[in-house]
């Protein structure tokens, strides 16, 4: 059985920074793009970060750039995503999600329906 398992969420104030963690089991994903998109409440899931299937690649969102980093680590199956200067905007479920037909990015990245796997998503808070 295939999962993804999101952790690292929490509580945290205006300008800290948290370390998301997505491992994966039940399959290697070491060749597959990895992605994070997040959920606020009342509003549609939207994408966050995606890196290719060796780390050489990464793309933003525009609200994230600047501040937030995707990193992967294919030797423990897992993908982190680093939160730095996070804002009230930035609260939301977080959520990990792999594509199993690629390794490369391609031009629709920021599609959720790209992606086969999802995580349950770890909560993220950010008080002003």
């Amino acid at each position: 059985q295939v999962q993804l398992v999101e952790s690292g969420g929490g509580l945290v104030q205006a300008g800290g920074s948290l370390r998301l963690s997505c491992a994966a089991s039940g399959r290697t994903f070491s060749s597959s793009v990895m992605a994070w998109f997040r959920q606020a409440p009342g509003k549609e899931r939207e994408f966050v970060a995606v890196i290719n299937w060796n780390g050489g690649y990464t793309y933003y969102a525009d609200s994230v750039k600047g501040r937030f980093t995707i990193s992967r680590d294919s030797t423990r199956n897992t993908v982190y995503l680093q939160m730095n200067s996070l804002k009230p905007g930035d609260t939301a479920v977080y959520y990990c999600a792999a594509d199993r037909n690629r390794g490369k990015i391609g031009a629709d990245y920021y599609t959720i329906k790209n992606y086969d796997y999802w995580g349950q998503g770890t909560q993220v808070t950010v008080s002003s």
